[in-house]
């Protein structure tokens, strides 16, 4: 099982400097995965969450592969109907070229109103457009003349029913955020009965989880994946292997901005996964 994670590009404390500094932390700890999150316009609806400055994805990636060298980059997740299919596919095809063969594309419908007013977008018909823009991603890649051969995995964002169906039909996993266990066990069974009913295969688990360390156990039904003591986060990663997650993504924004302006308390609390993890060994139970 792949462990990444999802660094803060946006916020008043991020600048180049800053997001050197999250990119070194991932891969020098043993990281598999870095990923970031994405927004075109910050809006008000935007901002109250993720305020300016906010880096942009594909551009973000494209100098983050020119700094690292084995970890790989992708999008958690990339808002679809943003951007005409054909510049993701591009983009995404010469990302993954230049990074050798890093990317993974993770894709989402999108939330803000107010953003989609700004960019011209239906609100309303943002899971069509995601659709089509998945197939139509596919169709280009398909065009070994003009893309070369691609593999970029596609992961489909969103908790709701509509996205474990899109998931089914259009992607390489299925992409669900900060979730608990029990519910996330319950939805496993659901996407294997819509991979039945669609005649798809079943995605591949990915899920993006909580990181938030406390001194003393999180108690209770509404305690987050990833929300605890170190044993506690350790055991929900366990958990989520013996579920059949083949990548798991830890993610450790808080919601407030202020946290970007102190990034090292994030990185304490990666360092402390990584070495209770072993990072440097295949994360397994397996006896040797």
């Amino acid at each position: 099982m792949k462990i990444g994670v999802n660094i803060l590009n946006f916020g008043p404390g991020t600048d180049p400097g800053v997001l050197r500094g999250w990119a070194h932390t991932v891969e020098g700890l043993g990281f598999d995965l870095l990923m970031v999150s994405d927004h075109v316009a910050v809006t008000p609806d935007v901002a109250e969450r993720y305020p300016a400055p906010f880096y942009e994805p594909f551009t973000t990636l494209s100098w983050l592969a020119g700094i690292t060298s084995r970890v790989r980059l992708g999008t958690t997740v990339l808002v679809a109907p943003y951007r005409h299919p054909l510049l993701t596919a591009r983009m995404a095809a010469n990302l993954d070229d230049l990074s050798g063969g890093r990317l993974v594309l993770g894709v989402g419908v999108g939330w803000a109103r107010e953003e989609f007013a700004a960019l011209g977008v239906p609100f309303e018909r943002r899971g069509r457009l995601t659709d089509a823009h998945l197939r139509d991603v596919r169709a280009a890649w398909a065009d070994t003349a003009s893309y070369g051969r691609r593999s970029i995995p596609v992961w489909v964002g969103g908790n709701s029913e509509a996205g474990m169906r899109r998931a089914v039909r259009l992607g390489d996993a299925w992409h669900p955020l900060r979730v608990t266990l029990p519910w996330l066990r319950g939805a496993a069974d659901r996407l294997r009965a819509y991979a039945d009913e669609l005649g798809g295969p079943v995605p591949a688990l990915a899920p993006r989880i909580a990181l938030k360390l406390t001194g003393t156990p999180v108690e209770g039904p509404r305690r987050l994946a990833g929300e605890g003591t170190i044993d506690q986060v350790v055991d929900d990663v366990e958990q989520l292997r013996l579920l059949g997650a083949e990548s798991v993504v830890l993610d450790p924004y808080g919601g407030d901005p202020r946290e970007t302006q102190r990034p090292q308390a994030a990185w304490r609390d990666l360092a402390a996964v990584a070495a209770h993890l072993d990072l440097s060994r295949p994360l397994t139970t397996e006896q040797p």
